[in-house]
């Protein structure tokens, strides 16, 4: 949970999705058995340090709403209100900030892709994690980053303050 005078963004690149049928569209792709077990370690990781997101802005994609509903398998204080945004899709950084700002709750969850993720999550923090695959943000990839904002609309890039970082693919 967040104090007054602070917003924390949970952002979570989807976990790994099936490549095996060809003929299905990019936005269609499912996760994988890799992808699942992934995103169900995500939860987990997310409930055992008490990251309960309180809204969740999922690009429409299938493999980033598979990659929250393994997720929110886990056992978390609340049920967050679940925003599916379009825009996400395969969105770039300022598409990402934008739809950021629009978010309600002090602690949000964005679930996407990349590149556009990669580029988000390192233009965020003022100091990035010394994680050496942090600016490549693998499958499952999750950055929690604190901002003193009194709401979202305040946040500007280079304001974060990094409280965590995992790489949960292929577990």
């Amino acid at each position: 949970m967040t104090s007054p005078g602070h917003c924390r963004l949970i952002l979570t690149r989807h976990a790994k999705s099936d490549w095996d049928d060809p003929t299905v569209p990019d936005h269609d792709r499912p996760l994988n058995a890799r992808g699942r077990r992934s995103a169900r370690a995500l939860g987990d990781w997310l409930a055992s340090r008490g990251y309960d997101p309180e809204e969740v802005l999922c690009s429409s994609s299938r493999r980033t709403a598979e990659t929250w509903d393994c997720a929110a398998d886990a056992v978390f204080e609340t049920l967050p209100v679940l925003r599916i945004e379009p825009a996400l899709y395969h969105a770039d950084p300022a598409t990402m900030l934008r739809v950021l700002q629009s978010a309600t709750a002090p602690t949000v969850m964005m679930i996407g892709h990349n590149p556009g993720i990669a580029a988000f999550a390192a233009m965020l923090p003022a100091q990035p994690p010394l994680d050496p695959q942090f600016r490549s943000y693998p499958t499952a990839a999750t950055l929690v980053v604190d901002f003193q904002a009194e709401d979202w609309a305040e946040v500007q890039p280079g304001q974060g303050s990094v409280r965590d970082f995992v790489r949960l693919d292929g577990r």
